[in-house]
């Protein structure tokens, strides 16, 4: 490193270090503004085209002609499972109180704004953590953000195209007695698409989260290969009771989750290796 270099490093290490907590927190607050903003622009947005949302989005799932409900009803007639045959009737939905329909209206225009914002979101959270890293830090998480936007909305359009059309076909069917109806509330319905599709979302940062737990030494790959059937036994419960009672469906759900597993052992194998070797050289 030149002199140059090196009183450059110092230099923004004294202004790091001449910034109070509450300059941070000054520092943090802009960020959350901005990404508030964000959310704010794209949920007006979304708020404004309501039918594309619901129509075309929301409510799309329960229809036959949905993508995923008529690839899986070719699927069957190939394979010969009916039990793929999902949503096949549509269903009904209610809105019990006069106010549910305009607040589901605005709940999902402010969750539709967090979903589109979210690479914006994480842009800024990132300036707020990048100052403090060193130069090889910054340099090992190079395309954080990029990253990290691409696996939540593929995890969101996996809940969204699989999960969210299983679930709908279980739960909306699932009856206890031929006495009872179904009739299902709006708002049970869109909380169930938005939980989960978010939920997956998270889910399939599991790789981000592997990283930097990695990182700071709190997770090792002994710990997720010793866990491993453990794991994998929680990712088959929880396939088995998003999905209708057959074993294609589990597998479909399943499979990318275990998958999600398997690359964050390797991960969590580079990220220690890179340490033990960074602390040899020292």
């Amino acid at each position: 490193m030149s002199e140059e270099q090196s009183t450059k490093k110092k230099g923004n290490k004294k202004v790091e270090a001449e910034m109070s907590f509450l300059d941070h927190l000054e520092e943090l607050r802009w960020h959350i503004i901005r990404s508030s903003i964000a959310v704010l622009v794209f949920a007006i947005v979304a708020f404004v085209m309501k039918n594309f949302i619901f129509d075309a989005v929301i409510l799309r799932p329960r229809l036959p002609e949905f993508w995923t409900n008529r690839m899986l009803a070719k699927l069957g007639e190939i394979v010969g499972a009916e039990s793929l045959n999902i949503n096949q009737k549509p269903l009904n939905l209610i809105a019990i109180k006069m106010s549910d329909q305009f607040m589901m209206h605005i709940m999902i225009s402010i969750i539709a704004g967090l979903i589109i914002a979210f690479p914006f979101i994480i842009h800024e959270f990132w300036r707020f953590i990048k100052p403090a890293l060193y130069e090889k830090e910054k340099q090992h998480a190079t395309g954080a953000v990029f990253y990290t936007s691409v696996l939540f909305m593929i995890g969101v359009l996996f809940g969204y195209y699989l999960i969210v059309p299983l679930s709908i076909e279980f739960l909306g069917s699932y009856s206890v007695s031929a006495d009872v109806v179904n009739q299902i509330n709006t708002r049970s319905y869109i909380g169930t698409v938005t939980s989960i599709s978010l939920a997956s979302g998270v889910v399939f940062l599991l790789p981000i989260f592997v990283y930097f737990l990695s990182k700071v030494g709190i997770l090792t790959p002994q710990f997720m290969k010793t866990y491993r059937k453990h794991a994998y036994v929680a990712m088959l419960l929880l396939s088995a009771v998003i999905t209708p009672p057959d074993i294609f469906s589990q597998i479909m759900v399943c499979l990318p989750l275990i998958v999600l597993y398997e690359v964050g052992i390797v991960i969590s194998r580079r990220v220690v290796k890179k340490r033990e070797y960074d602390m040899d050289a020292m």
